[in-house]
């Protein structure tokens, strides 16, 4: 389902030149049939970045490193992301990437379960990218909470889930009904937590921005 009607979509996709690497990887990525992220969102972590004056990045889901190189370019030169992939070849994919892109030196890809890996990370992170298993929002949200360092940002792709998190919008539904199940239950939990502050927008597949509070 279409959540943002196409002519808007396409309208605000004619006010960006794009950038031909950045086009080439997510041309791959489709060709691929990987789950990444499209422009409009690309552009959108990238202004948070250069909003939040971020210096360490976390993502879950590296993919082939669209939206890490989405992240990484506004970092500072000294900036970081760690982005965990759970596929060996597409983190291998993805390093290439960034190798190409000279940013090689700001993206570490850990090859691993994030359901473990998340564990092994040291915070605190200015920014948290969660794109993984959708399954996984719900028990990785206490650890990634607890990785943003007070007024960091952690972002959460497909929310809306091609509407289907909505009852009876979408029949027959097209998704895995555990996957909408755990989006569903994840952003209610979001939406009470009382540790973040979240605003859940309806850009492309829907993102949810939640805040950490200082206090």
């Amino acid at each position: 389902m279409q959540i943002v009607a196409p002519a808007i979509e396409g309208y605000l996709a004619s006010l960006d030149d794009g950038d031909p690497q950045l086009e080439r990887v997510a041309a791959e990525g489709e060709a691929l049939g990987l789950p990444i992220v499209n422009a409009a969102v690309g552009r959108f972590l990238e202004a948070l970045v250069v909003a939040t004056g971020t210096r360490r990045v976390l993502e879950i889901g590296t993919a082939n490193g669209y939206s890490a190189l989405w992240l990484a370019r506004s970092l500072p030169a000294d900036g970081q992301i760690l982005t965990l992939e759970i596929d060996p070849q597409r983190a291998a994919i993805a390093r290439r990437h960034f190798e190409e892109a000279g940013l090689a030196d700001r993206v570490d890809v850990i090859v691993g379960d994030s359901a473990r890996m998340v564990h092994k990370v040291a915070g605190p992170f200015d920014l948290i990218f969660n794109d993984g298993d959708k399954r996984q929002y719900g028990p990785l949200l206490d650890r990634l909470a607890s990785l943003l360092r007070p007024g960091g940002v952690l972002i959460t792709d497909n929310v809306l889930w091609d509407g289907e998190v909505v009852p009876g919008l979408v029949t027959p539904p097209r998704r895995e009904p555990d996957d909408t199940a755990a989006i569903a239950a994840y952003n209610r939990r979001l939406a009470a937590d009382e540790r973040l502050v979240t605003s859940f927008l309806p850009i492309r597949d829907g993102l949810a921005v939640s805040v950490r509070r200082r206090i």
